[in-house]
């Protein structure tokens, strides 16, 4: 199973950045580039947590999102998709930086179901820090 790690600076507070990671309204697929607007589902969603289904034409996965604004936590759990392995998908770790912004800490499990999961998952391991950064970097632009 790959795990990437990645860390993005952005000039978002840790509330707003954590806010932008858990905002499944309209604007998602905006901000991510691998989330087509068709795709995104809100299933059910309390004040700490969303149930949701997000993808594109190559992947699509539903997810439990927990999160905890004022500890700059965020993570998901897989629980269906067409790809991955039900189980942990993404942790985001938000800090504060001196002087204004924060950092945030990525890690990324992706364990590939099927053939084309585990093909996914091995290009995953190639390009995956890259792609994960960028995409990351983009959805916390202020």
């Amino acid at each position: 199973m790959p795990t990437i790690r990645v860390s993005v600076t952005t000039s978002l507070s840790v509330p707003d950045a954590v806010r932008r990671l858990t905002d499944f309204g309209p604007s998602r697929a905006d901000a991510w580039a691998n989330v087509n607007s068709e795709s995104v589902r809100v299933h059910d969603q309390g004040p700490n947590w969303a149930d949701v289904t997000e993808g594109n034409r190559l992947a699509w996965e539903r997810e439990r999102y927990d999160w905890d604004a004022g500890a700059g936590t965020v993570s998901s759990v897989t629980t269906d998709s067409n790809l991955w392995q039900s189980g942990p998908a993404w942790d985001y770790r938000v800090t504060a930086q001196p002087g204004g912004g924060s950092i945030v800490e990525v890690t990324a499990q992706r364990d590939g179901k099927g053939v084309k999961g585990k093909l996914v998952a091995v290009l995953l391991s190639i390009i995956g820090t890259r792609m994960i950064k960028s995409s990351t970097a983009r959805a916390l632009r202020s």
